[in-house]
């Protein structure tokens, strides 16, 4: 049977505006970017509450003075196993001057055994995201992510907006050791 090349042509562009319509629903039907829901580096940080594994709840308001870093990751997350240890180190060394760290885990309620496992290991409080609230910090889709708020409750780190997301030794001590040093 021969191939009609004016239908094959009308197909094809059937196709493709199908799909570049079921892409542009998608985009409209995507939650909004972090930036998009007012994250702004030098402006107040949204409000967050860490629901930790133990049941108690830290919110960044009560932590109105120091300076936090909220933390996001997962057991799958190879790059946040190597960051989580680094991070418990680095509150070990700087606890005492003002520094509070907050675990978030996307982790599923089925993951819980594995999150408490690491969590024993950590100098700092976990939780699950889904029990927790971090709403204004846009869905969380790239691990790890973490955002700094100084003593002042100002964002002064957008985890989005980093190139290299994982926290190595120097990014610390350029990024939150500098805001440590500032009085309380």
């Amino acid at each position: 049977m021969p191939c009609d090349p004016a239908a094959q042509m009308a197909a094809t562009r059937r196709t493709f505006l199908g799909g570049l319509a079921a892409c542009m629903a998608g985009a409209a039907l995507r939650p909004p970017s972090a930036a998009a829901r007012g994250l702004h580096t030098g402006e107040a940080a949204p409000p967050a509450t860490l629901v930790t594994l133990d049941g108690t709840h830290i919110s960044t308001a009560e932590l109105r003075g120091e300076v936090v870093i909220l933390t996001f990751w997962a057991t799958w997350c190879t790059p946040c196993r190597t960051e989580l240890p680094l991070l418990s180190d680095y509150l070990a060394e700087h606890g005492r001057d003002g520094l509070r760290i907050l675990g978030f885990s996307l982790d599923t309620a089925e993951q819980l055994p594995e999150v408490h496992r690491i969590a024993q290991s950590l100098r700092f409080p976990v939780g699950l995201l889904r029990d927790s609230s971090a709403a204004g910090y846009g869905r969380i889709w790239r691990l790890p992510v973490s955002f700094t708020i100084d003593r002042t409750g100002v964002l002064v780190d957008d985890g989005w907006k980093d190139k290299q997301p994982s926290w190595t030794q120097e990014r610390l001590q350029r990024v939150v050791t500098p805001l440590l040093a500032r009085p309380a």
